[in-house]
């Protein structure tokens, strides 16, 4: 078996990525017709797609099949292949495309390449701003080749928290952690997609990002542009992002600027949950039972004596 290296893999990666920008720039902010995906067990239950989608995926399928045809492939619009071989690609042609087909830029072009189920390269594309930011374990992050490195704040109080929606959490532990997260951090800020990972990587204000209900094809590319910068990212219980570990994960991630913030979101993140007291309010035809209500109203119904 012939030998690849990370530079092969790397220059590789960038390819895609440009075969990527050539399929999506046509469409941006241009009439285009959008589809719905409906899964119903998600937080959010539609999501949209586009031709615009389809078409950079199999464009970047394409070129991998025809020069690493071993090496196996797991995108967002066309599933999975060959996914217990050394190498993976991860794709996710555009992550945000409810940013996309608004006209925002604030979407991007997710690739990695997994070794062993591990994430060990990472590229964030946002065509339109023409920024690339890529990622390799172990050689630092770059922003259009110029390194660059994060520089977060010490402490959660300081913080600026970065989440796509607070409409991601499901109900219950989920929304209740990121609600306590909410009232440590300094402000939460809401709607950059993949894009605030870069912004953490690049060290221009945001400290955190935290969110949930993520496809590998989500995260997998982020981790090494999060990490080759300085910071540090795993699933809020403090466990590697890997091929092995999403169904454990639960496509629940934080990425932090550095151990010291991700240590604080860890406590909140992966202490043991109990269900609060308002958690356990039960909603039926719009009205709310509480237990301590129940209670009450049979101690007024008994007879005085």
């Amino acid at each position: 078996m012939t030998t690849v290296t990370n530079s092969e893999l790397v220059s590789f990666a960038n390819e895609l990525a440009d075969a990527a920008r050539k399929v999506i720039l046509p469409f941006w902010r241009q009439p285009i017709e959008v589809e719905s995906k409906v899964e119903h067990d998600r937080p959010i239950a539609e999501s949209p797609v586009t031709v615009a989608d389809r078409k950079a995926e199999e464009a970047m399928r394409k070129l991998i099949e025809e020069r690493y045809p071993s090496h196996g492939i797991y995108g967002e619009e066309f599933g999975q292949v060959r996914t217990d071989a050394e190498y993976v690609w991860v794709l996710d042609p555009i992550d945000g495309t409810k940013s996309f087909i608004t006209g925002k830029p604030l979407f991007g072009t997710l690739i990695a390449c997994l070794k062993d189920g591990a994430p060990i390269i990472g590229i964030i594309d946002q065509c339109v701003l023409k920024e690339r930011w890529v990622g390799v374990v172990g050689q630092g992050t770059t922003l259009n080749g110029k390194p660059v490195t994060t520089s977060g704040c010490a402490t959660l109080k300081e913080s600026m928290m970065y989440a796509t929606t607070p409409h991601m959490f499901h109900k219950g532990e989920e929304s209740d952690k990121f609600e306590k997260m909410c009232d440590r951090v300094l402000r939460p800020l809401y709607g950059a997609d993949c894009y605030a990972y870069a912004i953490v990587a690049s060290g221009f204000g945001a400290d955190i990002v935290v969110e949930a209900d993520l496809g590998l094809y989500d995260y997998c590319a982020l981790v090494p542009v999060v990490e080759g910068a300085g910071g540090k990212m795993t699933d809020w219980y403090g466990r590697r992002l890997t091929l092995e570990n999403h169904e454990r994960s639960k496509g629940r991630v934080v990425a932090c600027a550095n151990a010291g913030l991700h240590k604080e979101a860890i406590a909140i993140l992966g202490e043991t949950w109990r269900k609060s007291f308002t958690s356990s309010i039960i909603t039926k035809d719009g009205l709310l039972y509480f237990v301590v209500g129940a209670i009450l109203g049979a101690a007024l119904s008994r007879p005085r004596t």
